[in-house]
Parts: C-alpha cells; sequence; structure tokens
C-alpha cells in the first residue's frame, strides 16, 4: 500500500521528530522537488515528479518523519532559480547526503565534478571513480543517485554519445543538458 504525502505530513504532525523540509523550484527539466532535513540544511533526495515517489526512496527513519512544504523566502530557492538563469555553478556545493557503499559514494562524489556542458560517459565516470573497469557499477549508481540535478547523473551518456537512461525521462535529461550546452562555448 502507497503512503500518501497527506499522510505523512500528518503522521509527522503527530510526532516528536522534526518533519523534512520539501520544496518545489521550477528548473530547466521543469519543477524539481527536494527534500531537505531542516535541522542541518542537506538535501536528502531531489528530483522531477511525484514527491510520494521521492519520499518513498528515502531510508525508512527519514521516511517515517513525514515532510512539510515550505515556501516563501528560503536560500535554496535562490540557488535554483541562478541555475535556471544560467548560472550553472549555482547548485554545486549544495550540502547531500545519500546512504550508499563506497563506490557509489565514489561515484555520486566524481558526478559532482562533472562540468556542465561537458557530458562524459559511463566508463568515464568509472574511471573518475577509480575503477575503470565498474561501469555497470558506476551506470547502478547513477541509478541509485536520490539527488538528481544537484549530483548531477543527467550528465552521463552512452559511449556512442546517446543519451543512456534517467530515472525522470530522457526528455527531462535532454532539457537539462541543452540548458548547460552554453558552458561548453
Amino acid at each position: 500500500m502507497t503512503t500518501t504525502l497527506t499522510t505523512l505530513t500528518t503522521r509527522a504532525t503527530r510526532a516528536t521528530e522534526t518533519t523534512l523540509d520539501l520544496l518545489r523550484a521550477e528548473t530547466p527539466g521543469g519543477v524539481f522537488t527536494v527534500l531537505r532535513t531542516p535541522e542541518d540544511g542537506v538535501v536528502r533526495a531531489g528530483g522531477y515528479g511525484s514527491p510520494d515517489t521521492l519520499v518513498s526512496r528515502l531510508d525508512p527513519g527519514l521516511r517515517e518523519r513525514g515532510v512539510r512544504e515550505r515556501t516563501g523566502a528560503d536560500p535554496l530557492f535562490d540557488r535554483f532559480a541562478a541555475y535556471a538563469d544560467g548560472e550553472l555553478a549555482a547548485l554545486d556545493d549544495i550540502p547531500v547526503h545519500q546512504p550508499g557503499g563506497a563506490f557509489h559514494q565514489q561515484v555520486w562524489a566524481a558526478l559532482r565534478h562533472v562540468e556542465p556542458g561537458v557530458p562524459v560517459t559511463y566508463s568515464e565516470l568509472a574511471a573518475r571513480a577509480g575503477r575503470p573497469a565498474a561501469v555497470r557499477a558506476a551506470a547502478s549508481a547513477c541509478a541509485r543517485n536520490l539527488v538528481a540535478l544537484i549530483v548531477p547523473c543527467h550528465r552521463i551518456v552512452r559511449r556512442d554519445g546517446t543519451l543512456g537512461g534517467y530515472l525522470f525521462g530522457l526528455d527531462t535529461k535532454q532539457r537539462l543538458l541543452d540548458h548547460e550546452a552554453p558552458a561548453a562555448a
């Protein structure tokens, strides 16, 4: 049975733990949703589509905290607006955390160093993460990335230059790559 965002919000209202902040920002890929722990400002998940889907991908301890949508002034909104306006480095130092083994952490760290406008292949990503032969594992880390856009897995393409996969759809991936393309000039 799927737990809805309303149920999670209601449960969190009764809970003693702090809820997660839910923020929505307009980006070139569409409306991007962020889940953040308010006590430390760390982004725990982000993506396009249903907030329920993002919540369902979190560890149970975070999922049980519930969510509270934030509107109004918040520096994170400013970061996404700057990115949308062409300041492609605006998301680079947003603090994130996601669970995963050592190699996934290395891949995610390597993703944060892939330059906008200069997509790399899954093979190159594996090499940048320190294991050139682990191409499938690098692709798996991209697929398991909870913090899309901020940890820019959309910048990874197949060896032949085609897009490969993207959890939020190839149209979204292409829009993001098109937005970042001027950075290569």
